[in-house]
């Protein structure tokens, strides 16, 4: 519940101060020995009295704004058909190469660019998902937490065609996606959107330390394969007779997402247009309710008092300014 506090309540001690207007007038004084005898004036009398009540919102509103006054923030439950969705971004820098494999040429779109401007469309669609973005390649970065604030999602999806370094260290990115999510709302349905277009080694303990921590945040995990033209890709296998992980890491990385117990699909796509159509089959399997808590930022008011006694000091100003003085032959000073 929204609550109005201050920052600095001493500074309300001054407010009988507020009432010195009434006490003493902010004009000149004048010469003449009474002004009972003159006529009575009502244009005269609400002027004064608005003087009057200028100068006590100029010194209270002062005070007031000086005591940082505030109305705190707020938990707003809400309701929506979506899910929450970490959406984890390779930047490595074969992203910025297009899907045949080389630098992008006149109107050639690299990969980063056609995966931010497809996931943008996404995101606008699905206006009730609750949505995060997170960015890995030699180490992993947080953009944005889970949030239903598609515009700072937006504005987080379109740094990821930045130039990115050449190293993928996956196992880092998802640590840093599945810390994104609250263990206590794990009921929620919830999933990690991994948009890559190659895969790391990830070393046994940090398989381990991943599968339990999947397991604890109960997430779907979905994989966005961009293959590049040329590559073995998710079921190639490797040349020879090697089949260790480095020899064909995509399809060693499914294996160990198959083994994690929670449920997953990969797809592979190799133009832009399969990276649509995966995300919209995607789009279709993740539509639950979802009910969320909202935390409201406070909302502070000083600036609204400042410019109370501004104003009303800018009265009393033009009030001084406009004044005119008599002497007792009633001539103006």
């Amino acid at each position: 519940m929204n609550a109005l506090g201050f920052d600095h309540i001493e500074a309300l001690l001054l407010a009988p101060l507020a009432l010195i207007p009434f006490l003493r007038s902010p004009l000149r004084d004048t010469t003449l020995p009474s002004l009972l005898s003159a006529p009575a004036d009502d244009l005269s009398v609400l002027v004064g009295n608005i003087l009057k009540l200028s100068g006590v919102f100029a010194i209270g509103a002062s005070l007031l704004g000086a005591a940082g006054p505030h109305i705190s923030g707020a938990e707003v439950e809400r309701f929506a058909e979506g899910a929450q969705i970490v959406m984890l971004i390779d930047r490595s820098g074969s992203m910025n190469e297009t899907f045949a494999g080389r630098t992008p040429f006149g109107g050639e779109e690299s990969k980063a660019a056609a995966a931010k401007r497809i996931l943008k469309r996404f995101v606008e669609a699905r206006g009730h998902d609750l949505v995060g973005v997170a960015a890995f390649s030699t180490a992993p970065m947080l953009v944005t937490p889970i949030s239903d604030h598609i515009e700072a999602t937006k504005a987080a999806i379109d740094a990821i065609d930045r130039p990115g370094l050449d190293y993928t260290n996956i196992a880092r990115g998802l640590a840093m996606a599945l810390s994104m999510f609250k263990t206590s709302e794990a009921n929620l349905s919830r999933a990690v959107l991994l948009i890559s277009d190659g895969a790391g080694v990830i070393d046994p303990k940090m398989r381990d330390d991943l599968k339990a921590e999947f397991r604890k945040t109960n997430v779907s995990l979905y994989w966005l394969f961009l293959r590049t033209e040329g590559s073995s890709g998710i079921s190639g296998q490797p040349s020879g007779d090697d089949e260790s992980p480095q020899a064909a890491p995509e399809r060693h990385l499914d294996l160990f997402f198959k083994s994690l117990g929670v449920p997953y699909r990969a797809f592979e796509v190799e133009s832009a247009e399969e990276t649509e159509e995966a995300l919209r089959q995607i789009d279709k399997l993740e539509r639950p309710p979802v009910r969320y808590v909202e935390r409201l930022p406070r909302k502070d008011l000083s600036a609204l008092a400042f410019a109370l006694a501004l104003i009303a000091t800018a009265i009393l100003v033009a009030a001084k300014l406009a004044q005119v003085g008599l002497d007792a032959k009633g001539g103006a000073l």
